[in-house]
This record gives C-alpha cells, structure tokens and sequence, in this order.
C-alpha cells in the first residue's frame, strides 16, 4: 500500500493527527534563539485563534499534505527505504509542504492567521527542513 491508502486510511487517522499534533508541538519546542522565539510567539498566538486549532489545521491538511510528499516516499520505497529518502531529500520535502501551506494561507479566512504566516513564511523552509527527520520516522511507524 501506498503512503496516502495508509495515513488517510480512517482506522488510522486518529493516531496519525495525534502524531502529527505531538510532531509540531514538539519542533516548535525545540526552537531556540531569536527565530525561535519568533516561531514559539506566533504559534502560541494561532493557537489562541480557537480552541484545538493545531489539531483543526492538521486534520484538514493532512491529505494535502500527505499527496505533496508521496512522490518523494514513492522514490524512496522504490530504492528500499522511503524514510531515509524523505530525509535525504528535506529540501525537496520542504518545498512540498509548504507549496499546501503558501496556497492554504492565501484563502484563510483569519487575517491573524495569514498575518502571522507571512511573518513566519520567510523562515518556514529552515524549520521545516529541521523537522522532515521527525516527519519521516513518524510515517514510517505506519508505512512499512
């Protein structure tokens, strides 16, 4: 099976938004310096837009997201370890993800939220890079 037949498979979904939730908790945590406190700023300030924003925004981007990195996973599953691969490839993986993020921040509807996205947007690739290990690891608990 595929990335996307298993992480948006329903039976599945719960423990993957959980997962996933934990994933950009636990990077913004590891944040540090002034970027850091930038990061950590403007995620605390998004998560005061309403109560489980994080978990909210996961849910509704994890398909996106997960059909924006399958070629990449593919590649990898194709030469024996998709994980690895996505890891080797974070830039790519980056530019993937973001390209969801760039196009979803455009149509939000809180001036809050695409305020503090375009503050952040500049910083964004560096960030994600740093945590496609973590994404990576994390998928491949569910895709083997």
């Amino acid at each position: 099976m595929g990335l996307s037949q298993v992480i948006l498979e329903p039976k599945n979904m719960p423990a993957v938004v959980a997962a996933c939730c934990k994933l950009v908790d636990d990077e913004v945590g590891s944040k540090g310096g002034l970027s850091g406190l930038a990061v950590k700023a403007g995620y605390k300030a998004v998560q005061g837009v309403k109560p489980n924003f994080v978990r909210h925004v996961v849910i509704q981007l994890l398909p996106d997201f997960v059909r924006a990195i399958e070629p990449l996973w593919e590649e990898g599953a194709a030469k024996g370890n998709a994980a690895q691969h996505l890891k080797d490839n974070r830039s790519r993986a980056a530019d993937a993800l973001l390209s969801v993020t760039d196009e979803k921040s455009k149509n939000a509807k809180s001036s809050l939220v695409r305020g503090t996205y375009d503050k952040l947007r500049g910083s964004a690739k560096k960030n994600v890079e740093e945590a496609v290990p973590r994404l990576a690891d994390m998928l491949g608990m569910y895709v083997k």
